[in-house]
């Protein structure tokens, strides 16, 4: 299972390091804010292996998206719950990733409008253009 999650990062903390019986790993957490308006929330998510090195590519407030992995595990009766991220990457602000394969000159124009003008005394025709990028709803 594969959750995404886009928000400004606000702390990174020390690098764990340690060796197994299958050899040395290492970890690093990290929390993002999420950009929502009236109630962000934040998050700590881990870092492991390679994207340790990923991460540190990044500075305090720097919006990016991370793609994780919520695992969770017992322990003595307990449940313990870690949000593994496998992708770190930066976000630049428009939904579009800025490291995305198609260059910006190969992307589709968009489509000038063919909808009439509108007076101010008449409403505001209903649209049903919606695209994934505009639409923001919460579902």
């Amino acid at each position: 299972m594969a959750l995404e999650i886009v928000g400004k990062l606000v702390k990174i903390l020390p690098e764990v390091s340690g060796q197994s019986a299958k050899g040395p790993w290492s970890k690093q957490e990290f929390v993002l804010e999420t950009l929502e308006a009236s109630y962000p929330k934040k998050v700590c998510l881990t870092a492991w292996g390679d994207k340790v090195a990923d991460l540190k590519t990044f500075n305090l407030d720097d919006t990016i998206k991370a793609t994780f992995s919520a695992e969770s595990r017992e322990y003595n009766e307990r449940w313990y719950t870690e949000l593994r991220a496998f992708r770190i990457e930066q976000e630049d602000g428009s939904g579009q990733d800025s490291r995305s394969s198609i260059p910006s000159s190969s992307r589709p124009a968009a489509q000038p409008s063919a909808a009439p003008a509108r007076t101010a005394s008449s409403p505001m025709p209903f649209s049903s253009n919606f695209d994934e990028e505009t639409n923001d709803l919460p579902f």
